[in-house]
């Protein structure tokens, strides 16, 4: 599935996630991505995630009306009711990044009040020293504290129903996913692990679910880029290319 960055109302796409470039109108998008026929879609809000804004409302609404798949939207959501006033909206799930770890009561009421199929809880994982784990929120400006399989485990209580499992060090970087990563988060999540950061084709897309565990996966660069070092192309793998790549792995 396509995981599209706005910023300000505008597609962008970053590295490692720094440097936000403009690469496009996300309506636009959305309309390239129906006409391909995508199974799903996630869009993630960087600024209001990293300043702690309400989700912008309007722009979730232009975007849910113009969306034919499954939408996942993510970024300055605080509660409950934000939860809710977003599924209103037409988005199918939420994606949850900072409350779980500033405010867990507000993700396990929302999870009692519309269902943990909806919430999507995003774990985004950086490297420190010795390539230790280290949990970050806020779009990676703020930390988490904790271990990640222990993390995996709490978000899971509080009634997360997937994990979006965001590779801060692999971002926009081609350079195929952390197997190693995803097989530790997977191997204690019981709810389906989605792979984020690193895709560079899609037999890194295959190796991210064989090899490493996950239930689905979420490409950046690739939905917006012709390639790596290339201009911008609102794309998709095809099916065919797809199909191949799972079987191949």
């Amino acid at each position: 599935m396509p995981c599209l960055l706005v910023s300000r109302g505008r597609l962008v796409k970053t590295i490692r996630f720094k440097e936000p470039r403009y690469v496009g109108d996300p309506v636009n998008a959305i309309k390239i991505y129906n006409e391909k026929e995508v199974d799903e879609l996630i869009l993630l809000d960087i600024d209001a995630a990293r300043s702690g804004d309400t989700p912008n409302y309007d722009l979730v609404s232009r975007v849910a009306s113009e969306c034919f798949m499954p939408l996942s939207y993510g970024g300055g959501i605080r509660s409950a009711a934000q939860i809710g006033r977003l599924l209103g909206l037409g988005v199918e799930k939420v994606v949850l990044n900072t409350l779980p770890a500033v405010d867990p009561s507000e993700v396990s009421k929302a999870a009692a009040t519309y269902g943990s199929q909806c919430l999507v809880a995003s774990v985004d994982v950086a490297r420190g020293f010795f390539g230790k784990h280290l949990l970050r929120r806020s779009g990676g400006a703020g930390e988490v504290k904790g271990d990640l399989a222990g993390y995996v485990r709490r978000v899971q209580d509080m009634g997360a129903g997937e994990i979006l499992v965001n590779d801060v060090d692999r971002d926009g970087t081609w350079q195929g996913f952390d197997l190693g990563l995803l097989q530790k988060v997977t191997s204690v999540a019981s709810v389906p692990v989605i792979a984020c950061g690193g895709a560079g084709s899609v037999e890194d897309v295959g190796r991210a679910v064989h090899d490493g565990g996950a239930s689905a996966v979420a490409i950046g660069s690739m939905a917006v880029y012709q390639g790596r070092d290339l201009g911008v192309l609102v794309n998709f793998p095809s099916r065919d290319a797809l199909l191949r790549a799972f079987a191949c792995s």
